[in-house]
């Protein structure tokens, strides 16, 4: 994670957020790991939790899995809008990502992930006969492990960043967007 000093330029603010998510992943304890998502289930918003599982500042783009029968993936098909949030105490920031969402259920990216994941614990996530949400009559941890996967990888590809410092000497915000970088009102 970044220092605790205070940034000053817009350009420094984006590269700190963006070395920020590169090490979200990587890092299991890091606040941002977890984000949640926001997307839109009808006329209704939807959110949830999910883990970042990559993050490349390059082509401003994070990814994380999924349950390819999951209402989630549904709702990322119909309307590919969606918002992450995160937040880290120790830094004081909240970042909003705007971000255009991609599912894929086939191809190397998928294949190619799935190889690691698959001899994992991880993998039982997206091997259960039912999909999530499903009824149970009782409970249980998981119904039993399938054989067929329905693991999915989702690609969010980031259009903007609202960054928020909650800080004791005032409080700052920005926003980082194809119109450019620019200071707003927290």
């Amino acid at each position: 994670m970044v220092d605790t000093q205070r940034l000053d330029s817009l350009p420094a603010i984006e590269a700190a957020v963006w070395r920020e998510l590169e090490s979200a992943f990587r890092v299991k304890a890091h606040p941002w790991r977890v984000a949640v998502l926001a997307t839109a289930d009808g006329m209704a918003a939807d959110a949830r939790s999910v883990v970042l599982r990559h993050a490349e500042a390059a082509k401003q783009r994070l990814v994380f899995y999924a349950d390819a029968r999951s209402p989630k993936v549904r709702q990322m098909e119909q309307q590919p809008q969606g918002t992450l949030v995160m937040w880290s105490a120790e830094l004081g920031w909240q970042v909003r990502l705007r971000v255009l969402l991609e599912v894929h259920t086939a191809g190397l990216e998928v294949s190619s992930r799935w190889a690691r994941l698959k001899m994992t614990p991880g993998a039982h996530d997206y091997l259960s006969p039912l999909p999530p949400g499903s009824r149970l009559e009782h409970a249980q941890l998981a119904p039993e492990r399938g054989t067929r996967e329905f693991f999915a990888v989702v690609i969010a590809a980031v259009t903007a960043v609202d960054w928020l410092e909650l800080h004791a000497e005032g409080h700052r915000r920005a926003a980082f967007d194809e119109s450019g970088a620019r200071w707003l009102v927290p």
